[in-house]
């Protein structure tokens, strides 16, 4: 008798999320739930399933489980960036996929939103009020017109695209392929970003953090762009060199950043702190990483990443399979 296929759900999985799996797996394969497991037991479990559906493997999976999977072939991550994998500690021909486009409604109208209130200068023009001062014809600037350049054209890019041009914004967009995006009046290669920097109104950063990305915007990149520019990054911290960034908005008071994440972010409740002080400075606005947190957002990302898995399991071509060149040396 064939042994049954089995999905390991390595994330903490109340009774909505259990639900859900359910829905979506019933049928191809048994579910385990390990999170509340002893590591011992969460071992074993993971040593007899194919699949693992997880939010942070670092955290939910003991070290060498996977090595000691002879079964294991997919993991669908919860998340959709994966830069905080130990891609060389996974065994060879392990596939792993992130769950890209999960999370893009949410984050395009959080760019939005920033983009809106840098542009019209609201936080500004709050603290002018609140200090008694009333300036009519301060002027803001329009999306009407503007270029928005989107780096990383996937989920949350093409989704923000959409929302930009109903704006009257003219879309410029960088992917990985070039090839021409829908609704982009031109499409490059990060080749190209020299290019684009120059004429950007608007630059929103939504790229996976890689080995090619990491810090790619800087001082110099910076000083390409309009002192009059928004740049929005939903990605990655690390995508965007902090003091850079600091030394820019300090020294062009036109420009605007909207950031929701960040550099070192804490966990649990530690108090959050910057490497410089940029909530001195009235032309940025910060978020704390939630441009995704929506009601629903969560449990609906978890369904899609079970649809993933399911089509994995039905031979079907699966969605987000990351490169592992990409994160490794």
């Amino acid at each position: 008798m064939a042994q049954e296929r089995l999905v390991a759900v390595s994330y903490p999985a109340d009774e909505e999320f259990t639900r859900v799996n359910s829905e979506v797996l019933a049928g191809e394969a048994a579910i385990a739930y390990t999170y509340e497991l002893g590591e011992a037991q969460r071992a074993q479990t993971l040593r007899r399933a194919e699949a693992v559906l997880s939010l942070n493997l670092a955290d939910e999976v003991p070290a060498g489980a996977f090595a000691e999977s002879s079964r294991l072939r997919f993991v669908q991550m919860l998340s959709a960036g994966v830069d905080t994998i130990d891609f060389p500690s996974l065994p060879d021909g392990l596939t792993v996929a992130s769950n890209a486009g999960a999370y893009s409604v949410a984050m395009s109208e959080h760019v939005m939103a920033m983009t809106l209130s840098l542009a019209k200068h609201l936080p500004q023009r709050h603290a002018a009020l609140a200090a008694g001062r009333f300036d009519k014809w301060a002027p803001s600037l329009t999306l009407d017109g503007a270029i928005c350049v989107i780096l990383g054209l996937g989920g949350i890019g093409t989704a923000t695209a959409r929302l930009m041009t109903a704006f009257g914004a003219r879309v410029y967009a960088i992917n990985r392929s070039g090839r021409n995006a829908e609704g982009a009046e031109f499409t490059g290669t990060l080749a190209d970003l020299d290019r684009v920097l120059a004429v950007a109104d608007v630059l929103v950063i939504s790229l996976p953090l890689t080995r090619a990305t990491r810090g790619l915007i800087g001082e110099r990149e910076l000083a390409l762009m309009k002192p009059t520019a928004i740049v929005v990054n939903v990605a990655r911290g690390a995508l965007i060199d902090q003091g850079a960034l600091y030394e820019h908005l300090r020294t062009h008071p036109d420009f605007g950043a909207g950031i929701d994440t960040w550099w070192d972010e804490p966990a649990g409740d530690a108090p959050f702190r910057t490497d410089y002080p940029f909530f001195d400075l009235p032309n940025l606005i910060g978020s704390p990483h939630n441009s995704s947190i929506v009601p629903g957002t969560m449990v609906s990302a978890a369904r899609s990443a079970a649809e993933n898995v399911h089509r994995y399991l039905r031979d079907e071509a699966v969605t987000g399979i990351v490169r592992r060149a990409d994160y490794t040396a």
